[in-house]
């Protein structure tokens, strides 16, 4: 099975699902990867996520769109949404939801258009895997934005995680993790979690003015990032 995570989100769209999509880590067990959170209504996503939608504005690309629940919300507000996602069994549910443009795409490979708004939601960021490949990736988004556009996405402080498990010499947001589902197991892959601290100093080494549009008591916080004059 080549896309695990993809796999596990159709057999829950189509009700088919009878086993858990697991997330293996390295400092700590096994957790269950909760598969509804991805088909949320308006009236069930955090006022976080609502408040990214509210602040998208123009041409929206979507990246890691999931099972398209925000582009849904963005399209019903009128907005021209890309949907991108690099599982084409999402691209697949995300048609059957009523997604109107979604395409199947790694973000580091496209370079088709120019947006007003580049969207990350649910800590979408950490695709970058790392802090070398953050930079790298706001040097791609800058060349995908139109002249004043934002990039918005939320992320977190996960320090935490650390109190009782020592993690090296590497930054802590930068974890490891596995997915699970019906036997098949994924590769071991990096997504990042980055601290608003650590975010504007690298944002500002690459030119980016950093806002920080919300923020709660969990270390978790939703950004506009746009371009410095």
């Amino acid at each position: 099975m080549e896309d695990v995570f993809g796999q596990a989100l159709h057999d829950h769209y189509e009700g088919i699902q009878k086993q858990k999509l697991w997330i293996y880590n390295r400092y700590g067990p096994k957790e269950e990867m909760p598969l509804d959170v991805y088909f949320r209504n308006e009236e069930e996503m955090p006022d976080m996520e609502l408040l990214a939608l509210k602040n998208c504005y123009g041409k929206v690309l979507d990246i890691g769109a999931g099972a398209g629940s925000h582009t849904l919300i963005l399209q019903r507000l009128g907005l021209e949404v890309t949907a991108m996602d690099i599982s084409g069994l999402a691209i697949q549910i995300m048609k059957a939801r009523g997604v109107i443009n979604p395409i199947e795409a790694d973000i580091f490979q496209f370079n088709t258009g120019k947006y007003d708004t580049l969207l990350l939601m649910m800590n979408g960021i950490g695709l970058a895997g790392t802090i070398q490949q953050f930079r790298l990736f706001l040097k791609h988004a800058d060349k995908l934005l139109s002249k004043g556009g934002q990039l918005l996405f939320d992320s977190s402080n996960v320090a935490y995680l650390y109190d009782d498990v020592p993690y090296g010499d590497t930054y802590y947001g930068e974890i490891d993790y596995q997915y699970a589902y019906k036997g098949y197991k994924t590769d071991w892959f990096k997504w990042l979690y980055i601290d608003m601290e650590l975010l504007s100093s690298v944002a500002a080494d690459e030119g980016w003015t950093v806002e920080i549009l919300f923020e709660d008591d969990m270390d978790q916080y939703l950004c506009k990032l746009t371009r410095a004059i």
